[in-house]
């Protein structure tokens, strides 16, 4: 079915509002954790689960998510999808205690994984021309990114005025109005019933996700448990191997591993999870540093790492339009140099506020941009229609696993040189604590007539840390640019060439 133009724009606008909820609530919680475990009464571990469960289940879900929706139809995934989504957020808003807000975040992911590829199927399927296509992706590549960005800040909005609830509560309007203007706008569902979805595979893709975040997750735990992060790798390993195994045998795999052969989507897998590997990691250590170090709120640091969105809004857009002039190549390779540049520079002027760091969060965001958004043409539109629910979940993954490994990566290497470097002054009250983290440091410090001491000598061996990770970041980005360049090179403009359906 063809649809109208106007119609076609306006199905953009709802599937990416709809995406601006499910990025929102990855990041929204980094602020109202302290005051939601306060008025819950939730413990720490407790709080670790309400952020974690979102996250964990959803990276489990989407690969089988996407290619249910091959077979189902992406509108009703979509549907439904939201409904759960609606319906989760109402729960988690009012919830009594933490265990409830646990569940109901749980639910929430099984609502996200449902509609979040069938988002970026919708639009493979209602835009037919490869010019508008481009720039519809473009437009979804930067609302995924813009999500990430803005979740702290919007939390630090509602949080001054409202309860911690309301940063659940403010999904509910905007699903009810997607979810009624889904039902007018988005093209008739297209079921393929005689694609054989696979309940075992997807179990054991679920297990393989899993495990692998699990790992990942606590790697960033301090002491970190080498049961924990072994049996979660073993776990990995062996559904790795079983979905692997029985893939090769179904005559409709839940992942058809050809698609892979094709340099342009596996370019274009590489420039999504190596754009969000960056702008998760740097706004993690960056709106930290500046929080315990420079004194700023949640809500300004939040204002702070958002330039890194500035960046990215103006070359994503751009990015949709130019594609079809330019190709892949200058775009993806291009905005990872990008990207990398932008790291540099703020790597050599991080030390205080400055117009300097302004400009390397900017030219970080534009990168990234300029990648991601046309990362997702890259993946989506070198596969047939009938794929790209299958298309839409790995490019997910991709960003959810880019995401998951940077905080924990990351994570784990800056506040391991922080505890190796860090020379405290004697006597003060939890030094051991406060040897291993930032935070503590800070919070002896505000407990201390030496304030001024504490927190200089653990400034300066957190931003030995923060630099060092500011040199991985931007040697992953430029081996990422490099290799993606490879990859590319003879993909010119207008090579858009879709693979062979692998079922025919």
């Amino acid at each position: 079915m063809h649809l109208s133009s106007r119609r076609r724009w306006t199905l953009l606008a709802v599937v990416t509002a709809s995406l601006l909820l499910i990025s929102l609530d990855n990041s929204i919680l980094y602020t109202a954790l302290p005051t939601l475990t306060e008025e819950i009464g939730a413990t720490a571990n407790e709080g670790l689960w309400i952020i974690n469960a979102y996250p964990l289940v959803m990276a489990g879900l989407l690969l089988g998510a996407g290619t249910l929706g091959d077979r189902v139809g992406h509108r009703r995934m979509f549907l439904i999808g939201m409904s759960i989504f609606g319906m989760a957020s109402l729960v988690a808003a009012f919830s009594p205690n933490p265990e409830v807000l646990i569940a109901a975040r749980a639910i929430l992911a099984v609502g996200a994984a449902s509609m979040m590829p069938a988002t970026l199927a919708l639009i493979r399927v209602a835009f037919t021309n490869d010019h508008e296509r481009n720039v519809a992706i473009a437009v979804w590549g930067s609302v995924a990114v813009l999500g990430g960005a803005l979740g702290p800040i919007v939390s630090g909005l509602l949080l001054e005025p409202f309860w911690w609830g309301s940063v659940f509560l403010i999904n509910v309007p905007v699903a009810v109005i997607a979810l009624v203007a889904a039902l007018f706008l988005a093209p008739p569902n297209d079921p393929d019933l005689t694609k054989k979805w696979d309940l075992l595979s997807s179990v054991y893709a679920m297990i393989t996700l899993v495990g692998a975040v699990v790992a990942i997750k606590e790697i960033a735990h301090r002491p970190p448990s080498a049961l924990v992060i072994g049996g979660a790798l073993v776990a990995a390993v062996i559904g790795a191997v079983l979905f692997t195994r029985r893939q090769a045998r179904l005559p409709y795999p839940l992942l058809d591993f050809t698609i892979f052969r094709n340099p342009a989507f596996s370019s274009g897998l590489l420039g999504a999870g190596l754009g969000m590997f960056a702008f998760a990691g740097v706004q993690l250590v960056t709106t930290q540093r500046f929080q315990l170090l420079e004194g700023m709120t949640p809500f300004h640091a939040g204002l702070l790492v958002a330039l890194i969105a500035v960046g990215t809004l103006t070359t994503s857009l751009a990015g949709g339009f130019m594609l079809h002039r330019v190709g892949l190549l200058p775009l993806i390779a291009g905005g990872l140099a990008l990207s990398a540049v932008g790291v540099v520079v703020i790597s050599v002027s991080f030390h205080s506020l400055n117009g300097w760091l302004f400009l390397g969060l900017i030219v970080l965001g534009a990168g990234s941009g300029a990648t991601m958004s046309v990362a997702s043409t890259a993946i989506v539109g070198n596969v047939p229609a009938r794929r790209a629910g299958m298309a839409s979940s790995i490019e997910e993954v991709s960003y959810e696993m880019g995401n998951l490994s940077a905080v924990a990566i990351l994570g784990s290497i800056v506040t391991a040189i922080y505890s190796a470097l860090v020379r405290l002054p004697s006597g003060i009250v939890n030094a051991d604590q406060a040897r291993e983290s930032l935070s503590a440091a800070a919070e002896a410090a505000r407990a201390s007539d030496d304030g001024r001491s504490i927190l200089i000598a653990a400034g300066s061996a957190y931003d030995t840390g923060y630099f060092v990770v500011m040199v991985i970041v931007a040697s992953v980005l430029g081996v990422g640019a490099i290799v993606t360049g490879i990859l590319l090179r003879r993909h010119g403009p207008g090579t858009n060439a879709t693979i062979p359906d692998a079922d025919h």
